[in-house]
């Protein structure tokens, strides 16, 4: 008997809610797969279950072969915001919308930078070392700093950014904000001071944190050059995305004395390799790519990708979360 059920694919991390929406519908068949697949073992699973109308994306990658693979894509939604390993070009060009999570998971990433900042700016690390080995008559020796009347530059102005400079401003610091794409309205109704030029602003900051896109133009961003402009003092976080601070670089400045130290959670190369220079540094606190990943986020973008399916499946795509907007025209 022909059904008009229609097929998705989604990874094991869809929070509950989200399985909810989907177990709603009778109209839907939803298929779970592993986070971790291969490339390959994916578009296998994409063939064996043709046609395939959906997907739900961690990390796998998606373009024209996973186009031809499912037969019938009608929409792609990633579980967040990112989509560097999606090919939204082949997308665009068989009008498959991409979707995204839009703000359920930019209250986590602004956390998380200000926790790296006052983690940073406490010297967590040498405090909790200094009581655990028996050195308390040694703490006078990593005093740490308030973030009060401090200079923090906010790099990149979207979802993030906003919502980091709002957190930022209610610690009392001064914010200054970089976004070419904004205006300086925008910035200043926030309570913050905008710059036109990068390189001007980074000698001001004594923080420094990205939260712009990845893309060509802001690969290696912060580099050599940017990175011998800012204060000896100063401390550089990035919870963007990998590849917009050099590595190599950063790793000379932090050896250097050129900056104090880094709070890092995104790598050019993830996972990055156990031998990684960054992790021998004690001014360097990292974590796994999960600036945006907490119970809360999940939960959040878990329901708002089961909605971003739906949506598109049902011809009304939500769409503020639509990336390749060509599509919809």
């Amino acid at each position: 008997m022909a059904t008009n059920k229609k097929k998705l694919l989604i990874v094991e991390t869809m929070s509950p809610g989200g399985w909810a929406l989907f177990r709603e519908r009778s109209d839907i068949e939803a298929i779970e797969f592993p986070n971790t697949i291969s490339a390959p073992d994916f578009n296998e699973m994409l063939r064996q279950h043709a046609p395939v109308n959906g997907v739900a994306l961690g990390g796998t990658g998606f373009g024209a072969n996973e186009i031809a693979s499912s037969g019938e894509m009608m929409v792609v939604a990633r579980i967040g915001v990112g989509y560097d390993a999606v090919d939204v070009k082949a997308l665009s060009g068989k009008k498959i919308p991409l979707m995204t999570t839009g703000i359920a998971n930019s209250p986590s990433v602004a956390e998380c930078a200000l926790f790296m900042m006052l983690w940073l700016a406490k010297r967590s690390t040498e405090l909790d070392h200094i009581v655990k080995s028996g050195n308390w008559t040694k703490r006078l020796g990593a005093i740490p700093y308030d973030l009060l009347g401090k200079t923090a530059l906010v790099v990149g102005f979207g979802r993030i950014g906003t919502r980091t400079v709002k957190r930022l401003v209610a610690m009392e610091m001064n914010v200054l904000v970089y976004d070419p794409f904004k205006s300086a309205a925008e910035v200043e109704a926030a309570g913050a001071e905008y710059v036109t030029d990068l390189n001007t602003a980074l000698p001001r900051a004594d923080f420094v944190s990205i939260h712009c896109p990845k893309s060509p133009e802001t690969v290696n961003m912060f580099g050599t050059a940017q990175l011998q402009l800012m204060k000896p003092t100063a401390y550089l976080i990035n919870t963007a995305r990998g590849g917009i601070v050099d590595e190599d670089a950063l790793h000379a400045a932090l050896t250097s004395g050129k900056i104090a130290g880094a709070g890092i959670d995104v790598f050019a190369q993830e996972p990055p390799r156990p031998d990684h220079p960054l992790f021998k540094l004690d001014n360097v606190i990292t974590a796994p790519h999960l600036a945006g990943v907490t119970r809360e986020a999940l939960d959040r973008m878990g329901l708002q990708t089961a909605k971003n399916i739906l949506s598109a499946l049902d011809g009304k795509p939500i769409r503020e979360n639509v990336i390749n907007q060509d599509v919809l025209s």
